[in-house]
């Protein structure tokens, strides 16, 4: 097992974790854990309020990450042009899926849940729990694509709600 440069991520950088998206260092701290010393990145998610400690030596093993390219970006977007993929599968298997792709972290990913969970005004209503991923995957989307084009996310929630209706027309 290999440990990772501690200078992978520096403070106020934008960095995404898997089970809760988009959130920027605010500090490196090292702080007494069962009688060890640890250095932990304190990693801030303003619109959730939250506040999440990860210990420097395991930051890419939780699958932290940097922000997206701007051709990931570029290719999530593409992904949303394309057509749904509904899988024919029960819906708590597919939500599953769903689930897991959202806190993959990936953006590609999370980029396809919102396609195949993205309905048409003309389409039948989605369900809770369909509204509730779609919704948990697109606030992913817009927050990371924000960040990376340095925009505001309304900006980025308009981009991508334009792709979306002009795959439906």
């Amino acid at each position: 097992m290999t440990k990772s440069k501690k200078n992978d991520f520096s403070p106020n950088e934008f960095v995404v974790y898997p089970a809760h998206g988009v959130g920027q260092i605010v500090n490196i701290e090292k702080q007494e854990v069962a009688g060890f010393e640890l250095e932990m990145f304190v990693i801030s998610f303003e619109k959730d309020k939250m506040t999440l400690r990860v210990p420097t030596n395991k930051a890419t093993e939780v699958g932290m990450r940097s922000l997206s390219s701007p051709d990931v970006v570029a290719h999530a977007m593409k992904t949303l042009k394309g057509k749904a993929k509904v899988k024919k599968a029960m819906w708590s298997r597919r939500a599953q899926e769903y689930e897991q792709k959202i806190n993959s972290g990936d953006l590609i990913a999370i980029a396809e849940v919102v396609r195949d969970l993205h309905r048409a005004d003309d389409q039948r209503e989605q369900s809770y729990s369909e509204r509730q991923l779609y919704e948990a995957a697109l606030e992913r989307l817009t927050r990371e694509i924000a960040a990376v084009g340095g925009h505001n996310e309304q900006d980025a929630a308009k981009e991508i709600d334009s792709v979306l209706v002009g795959r439906a027309a």
